[in-house]
């Protein structure tokens, strides 16, 4: 009777062993999938390591919590056999894994596939600070060139940006439109003095 026991106490610990690698695949997937989403963003914004994480996070609780059990369900009811409890679990754990690492493939795919947009964003925003600069420099106004440095830009449309310079107060700015897509680039003052965080598109 001892023997029987001690062999059911392994044979269940073998499977659950057999099904334990969910949660350590999901904190080695969200960690890897948040540093992709920030070397390779799928958006021309850009995602820093942390905002990466979080959304890797939040995607992978919905394969695991949702999309899994449902899915080792379905898997379940064709096996011709019923399955039991630990077995299921297993099955959950499986399916579960095997989720997360076709997320990482998806993470993968959608950043390469972002790419020529990520560059053709940076790019811009290159030509922009170049722009700027110049236009600056042009200008001949020293209070501007020591404050370049305080340059802040917004994206107002493809290859369209809004930069501001701060005055020596800090409290004015000077502003242009820069348009990228002309080449070359052109920039015009902007009559209003506010600054990018508190412009309103008109």
């Amino acid at each position: 009777m001892a023997s029987d026991r001690t062999s059911f106490f392994w044979s269940r610990l073998r499977w659950r062993f057999r099904g334990a690698w969910m949660w350590p695949a999901f904190a080695v997937v969200t960690l890897g999938e948040g540093l992709l989403l920030w070397r390779l963003p799928p958006v021309g914004t850009g995602l820093n390591v942390i905002e990466g994480v979080l959304l890797a996070t939040f995607g992978n609780l919905v394969l695991v919590a949702a999309l899994a059990p449902w899915l080792a369900s379905r898997l379940a009811a064709r096996r011709e056999r019923a399955l039991g409890d630990v077995e299921r679990e297993v099955l959950k754990d499986r399916v579960s894994t095997g989720l997360l690492l076709a997320g990482v493939l998806g993470v993968v795919a959608s950043g390469l596939a972002a790419r020529p947009t990520v560059v053709v964003e940076t790019e811009a925003r290159e030509q922009n600070a170049a722009a700027v600069r110049d236009f600056v420099v042009a200008s001949g106004s020293e209070e501007l060139m020591r404050n370049l440095e305080t340059a802040n830009t917004v994206r107002l449309g493809e290859g369209y940006f809004r930069t501001c310079i701060a005055r020596d107060d800090r409290r004015r700015f000077f502003c242009v439109f820069v348009d990228t897509d002309r080449a070359p680039p052109t920039v015009v003052k902007d009559p209003s003095a506010e600054p990018n965080t508190v412009y309103q598109v008109p």
